[in-house]
């Protein structure tokens, strides 16, 4: 009651002697009493969730106002290595047999993963070491499958020099990927048919569909389709021209890719 008093009476002194203090200090003002009435709002909520639950609220004044400890240790979590795909096919067997269906579900979705992870390895082993001028940084190549059966699968190669330059390379099964693809398709014709500045350009690396974009922040980014649902990504930083970036695309090997993601 006392805060909220304190509250009407900087109301009223502000009210009564507007042309003293200024926009700036009615301003500074307010937003002080609204800090004091939201902060006793708070406590009073606090106060009531801890009468009624029995769980301490935390009122924000300190790192444990609620009797939590804050984290700040640990080791993080390990990688692991793929799953064995002879294993898991084993032990889906096994759990088949003895009727627990779900265990043999899980274990065919790993064997599935171990698969797409292996697939996606030869397909970096497939990749040049050098492209564009650039070393491939092998410390950087990410193989990621998040969904079994092989519709989630994504394979990253980065290429640098010790300067500035850059290109990565996605390489992608899933249908994110055929829907980007679209997605750049009908922006680059609207940008075409309302003869605008193309910053989307409709081009073709090695036969396959693609889009090429600029950007002044980001570079150059090129996207081609590959089939019904696989793509490619390339994203060139500080390349000083278009086609410097299509010779770098057109360096890969896109029917062997393709090839290894059975798209062929």
């Amino acid at each position: 009651m006392k805060k909220l008093l304190i509250f009407a009476g900087l109301l009223g002194l502000v009210s009564i002697t507007p042309t003293v203090f200024g926009q700036g200090m009615l301003k500074k003002l307010k937003d002080k009493a609204n800090q004091v009435v939201d902060k006793a709002a708070d406590k009073a909520l606090g106060n009531e969730v801890e009468k009624r639950t029995g769980i301490p609220a935390d009122d924000g004044t300190s790192n444990s106002g609620s009797g939590k400890p804050v984290n700040k240790g640990g080791a993080g979590l390990t990688n692991t290595e793929p799953p064995d795909v002879k294993a898991q096919m084993t032990e889906a067997e096994k759990a088949h047999k003895a009727a627990q269906y779900s265990d043999a579900r899980y274990a065919l979705s790993q064997a599935l993963m171990g698969v797409e992870i292996q697939l996606g390895k030869e397909i970096l082993l497939s990749l040049p070491k050098n492209a564009a001028g650039l070393a491939a940084d092998t410390l950087q190549d990410k193989v990621m499958s998040t969904q079994w059966g092989w519709s989630n699968l994504s394979i990253q190669r980065v290429y640098k020099n010790n300067a500035v330059k850059q290109m990565t390379m996605v390489i992608g099964n899933a249908g994110v990927y055929s829907g980007l693809a679209q997605l750049y398709f009908a922006n680059a014709g609207m940008v075409e048919a309302s003869g605008e500045q193309q910053n989307y350009k409709q081009v073709k690396v090695k036969g396959n569909k693609g889009i090429i974009q600029f950007d002044d922040s980001k570079g150059y980014s090129l996207i081609i389709g590959l089939g019904q649902s696989s793509g490619i990504i390339w994203e060139c930083i500080n390349f000083a021209t278009e086609k410097e970036v299509m010779d770098a695309a057109n360096s890969f090997d896109i029917d062997g890719i393709k090839k290894l993601l059975g798209e062929q």
